[in-house]
């Protein structure tokens, strides 16, 4: 299992419609694609511009390897959104309890 998170700067005057894009987004993605099997979102509470992203993933190729319509579909629905470029990265289970 791989973990990606990114995290993401909207716009304040934008942040209820991006909520909603962004779950949009995250439906038809995981509709979409092979090894999708979770997310959560999470909004600053002292930067409420701030969003982090968690989507938990079979492999990370499963993820990387999205077919071109579906990164297209994420990108122009959540990209007119952000403030900056989103930062990703993906991670792998060390401990749990």
């Amino acid at each position: 299992m791989v973990l990606e998170i990114a995290e993401m700067y909207v716009r304040a005057s934008e942040q209820p419609a991006f909520e909603e894009a962004i779950e949009r987004a995250l439906r038809t993605i995981a509709e979409m694609t092979k090894g999708f099997k979770s997310y959560h979102l999470h909004k600053g509470i002292e930067s409420p511009e701030r969003y982090v992203m968690q989507v938990w993933w079979e492999s990370k190729e499963d993820h990387t390897g999205i077919a071109a319509p579906a990164r297209e579909i994420w990108r122009s629905i959540v990209a007119p959104f952000f403030s900056q470029p989103a930062k990703v990265e993906h991670f792998t289970l060390v401990t749990a309890s």
